[in-house]
């Protein structure tokens, strides 16, 4: 099982906090810039 701290993390463009990877973003993590909807939508 991997650790948290191992996955690798990215910023939000929006907010400026850090967020990590997640399963859902697996084929995806190149274009994640956003870490919610909620931020996607304030842009």
């Amino acid at each position: 099982m991997r650790r948290k701290a191992d996955l690798p993390s990215k910023v939000c463009v929006v907010c400026g906090l850090p967020f990590a990877w997640r399963r859902k973003w697996a084929r995806c993590w190149a274009e994640v810039r956003y870490c919610s909807e909620r931020c996607r939508r304030q842009r």
